[in-house]
């Protein structure tokens, strides 16, 4: 990839120290895999290269994907596979609750790939998925981080109706660099997306990835936009170069960066921000939390 795929034509920068982690390893790191693996389900943690893996499997946190590890899109920021998907498996939301179960979470994060060659973008297996999740840990916290669904109005309320506590759908990006790093997205339908659900009394959620060569007056007004969307909890982190093939991070943001945008994003009015090198959108928040239990 050449200079002129880059953001403003600029090199690729080097990485700095504090994105630096520990690959997992450890008893509960091995139970979260195994039993993942035994119910046959894809992650984002694996699929996406999630530098929190290790801290998370730990922790018994993880993002469960679902309609399968092959998405119909191909972002350039992305690492999951974009061949062609494979019909749903109708067996999987049982297998995730199982999983669930199992793991005895008490939050629980659920993804999906793109599915645009669905009539209804996979929103029955969504909603299967969330009551049948529901069943298996009563408690739990499930929070939803749904693809946009082409804008389809009626498969976004097929997945509010299971009854998430949480949903997320990320913009990712500013408006500007989506013809570059998501062609196939539309900014303005991911935050009609994201107003329809705030409107329904959803905890809404996004999430911006930073260091694509993005401005600082291009950050606020994102940040602006999804305030005014209705957006209640905003998740900032730096972008991560998946491989030579995807687009290169323009800018490495220190971590004192990271928090005066977190600052900047509480004074637009949004309640919930959390931010950093390796904040990713199904990050396990502390503030969060205490956000949607009513703390």
């Amino acid at each position: 990839m050449n200079n002129s795929d880059k953001p403003d034509g600029m090199p690729a920068a080097k990485k700095p120290d504090w994105l630096r982690v520990k690959l997992g390893h450890g008893p509960e790191h091995r139970r979260m895999r195994d039993i993942l693996k035994e119910n046959r389900l894809h992650t984002v943690c694996e699929e996406a290269l999630c530098p929190n893996i290790g801290e998370c499997w730990k922790c018994g946190h993880a993002t469960i994907m679902i309609l399968g590890g092959t998405c119909s899109r191909n972002c350039r920021f992305c690492n999951v596979s974009d061949q062609q998907p494979l019909p749903p498996d109708i067996d999987e939301p049982q297998r995730v609750a199982a999983a669930v179960g199992q793991l005895s979470l008490k939050h629980i994060v659920i993804t999906s790939v793109t599915r645009d060659d669905l009539a209804d973008g996979g929103a029955a297996i969504w909603a299967e998925t969330v009551s049948r999740v529901r069943k298996a840990a009563p408690q739990a916290v499930v929070e939803v981080l749904i693809p946009d669904f082409n804008g389809d109005m009626t498969a976004l309320h097929t997945v509010i109706n299971a009854g998430p506590d949480i949903l997320g759908h990320n913009l990712e990006t500013v408006p500007r660099l989506y013809p570059m790093a998501r062609p196939q997205a539309d900014y303005r339908r991911s935050l009609t997306l994201l107003a329809a659900a705030a409107q329904t009394g959803c905890h809404t959620k996004t999430g911006i990835m930073l260091g694509m060569g993005e401005t600082a007056q291009e950050i606020r007004q994102t940040i602006t936009d999804a305030r005014d969307a209705g957006v209640s909890i905003l998740y900032l982190g730096q972008y991560l170069q998946p491989s030579k093939q995807h687009l290169p991070v323009a800018e490495y943001i220190n971590p004192d960066r990271f928090e005066q945008l977190r600052q900047i994003a509480l004074e637009i009015g949004i309640p919930v921000v959390a931010a950093g090198p390796l904040i990713r959108s199904s990050y396990p928040s502390a503030d969060q939390t205490a956000f949607v239990n009513g703390g």
